[in-house]
């Protein structure tokens, strides 16, 4: 019951996680241009928005999955 305790904290962190930063972004560099041994590139910013029902799932899914581990480490 160790595992589905671990998986418990680890789900209820993501779901914090997933509520307190909504959205993250990250950064490419894409070539735009190649004449000969001259290139140009530029970077793109991409955004990307986590649906806040997803951190409410993860958040229940992760507290449901720790009452299960606690109840049954007694029996």
């Amino acid at each position: 019951m160790k595992n589905f305790f671990i998986a418990g904290v680890l789900l209820v962190i993501a779901g914090a996680a997933v509520l307190g930063f909504n959205e993250f972004s990250y950064t490419t560099t894409e070539e735009v241009l190649k004449l000969g041994p001259i290139t140009a590139s530029a970077q793109a910013t991409h955004t990307v928005t986590l649906p806040a029902i997803l951190g409410w799932l993860l958040l229940v899914g992760g507290a449901g999955i720790l009452v299960f581990a606690v109840s049954s480490k007694r029996d």
